[in-house]
């Protein structure tokens, strides 16, 4: 482990002085390489620095500790203890930067969302975490668009998708992916009953044109007036974009803009990005368990959260964490279970990594 880190220290090293040359920063396709290189080390390398001043510092603690002096092997003694914990924690954290990431985590997110189970309640409870995901995102300066909706006369949705623009944004959305239950009194409801209603969410990886080549010869366009409640000004001329991608049978659907083009521009955005995750599903199906350090399987139908209002609390199923602070959850502020995750992630793939070595 020690020589990988050495050698990715002196790739940094080398990286650092290539930024200074005039030639490279003439180019700015290289520079642009060479920056983000040293974005993905710099974490890494620190970390490495930390953990060789703390071994160097018990070194010579360890060296003291055979003084004739007893008060300076007692201060020895409790400075190497120190030197020795924090080497430790050090360790630790290095090999959890280690890990290969996922090539997608940096990427944007096209997030995914649908009414399911429990009729207009399922659509009211698609609408409301709709609104967890825009806040979540305004709290950590991710930028988003709505890029197509489809809401009921209630004000809830049938389905929506939203795009998620921000470094690492994929890296932290994807653990969303999967089926969300509510458990709360509908709006609807007269007796007070309580409703099991469940709503399913997708994240995609948002695909750039590089990722995913489509041939427009395998495209089947179709423009149409948007429907939809309130009757829209859209609804008086065929603004609307229907695509279907032939090969795959994926088709899409965007009537939010009184532009075609503006239509159009989101239907691919929207179709690339479901290829790619199309693409995705198959590569992980043929090599099965290698995946599955992710927690979950991510697959949209397992039963990944439900919130139950009337206890106050979110229960994440593939962690078994409960939370009780439903409503600042509702309101956005899902740092602690999407943290909670990565870590588990991260401890399943450090156990993966032991047992097959």
């Amino acid at each position: 482990m020690f020589e990988k880190l050495h050698e990715i220290e002196q790739n940094y090293l080398r990286n650092e002085e290539l930024l200074c040359d005039p030639q490279v920063l003439a180019d700015p396709n290289r520079l642009k390489d060479l920056t983000k290189k040293q974005k993905q080390t710099e974490e890494l390398v620190e970390e490495f620095r930390r953990w060789k001043a703390w071994k160097k510092q018990e070194e010579e603690a360890e060296e003291l500790l055979s003084a004739d002096d007893a008060e300076l092997r007692a201060l020895a003694k409790e400075e190497w203890l120190t030197a020795k914990e924090e080497r430790k924690i050090c360790e630790d954290k290095l090999k959890i930067l280690l890990i290969p990431k996922d090539p997608d985590d940096e990427k944007n997110v096209i997030l995914e969302l649908r009414a399911g189970t429990g009729g207009e309640e399922a659509a009211l409870f698609a609408g409301s975490l709709l609104r967890m995901y825009t806040m979540y995102a305004d709290k950590n300066g991710y930028k988003t668009e709505l890029l197509s909706v489809n809401e009921t006369q209630l004000g809830g949705i049938k389905e929506a998708t939203l795009s998620f623009e921000g470094s690492g944004a994929f890296g932290r959305m994807k653990f969303e992916s999967g089926v969300h239950r509510v458990q709360r009194v509908p709006e609807t409801e007269s007796q007070g009953r309580i409703q099991t209603s469940a709503a399913t969410v997708a994240v995609l990886p948002e695909a750039e044109e590089v990722d995913v080549q489509i041939d427009p010869k395998d495209l089947l366009i179709e423009t149409h007036r948007s429907g939809g409640a309130g009757g829209q000004h859209v609804n008086k001329t065929e603004s609307a974009i229907r695509i279907v991608h032939l090969p795959t049978g994926i088709e899409v659907d965007c009537q939010d803009e009184r532009s075609q083009y503006k239509n159009k521009d989101k239907a691919m955005k929207i179709l690339r990005s479901r290829i790619l995750e199309q693409k995705r599903q198959e590569q992980e199906s043929e090599i099965t368990s290698t995946r599955r350090a992710q927690v979950g399987s991510g697959d949209r139908s397992e039963r990944i959260r439900t919130y139950n209002f009337p206890q106050g609390r979110v229960t994440d199923h593939r962690i078994g964490l409960t939370l009780y602070k439903i409503q600042s959850i509702m309101d956005g502020d899902l740092n602690e279970l999407i943290d909670a995750l990565i870590t588990a992630e991260q401890a399943e793939k450090l156990r993966a990594d032991g047992e097959n070595q």
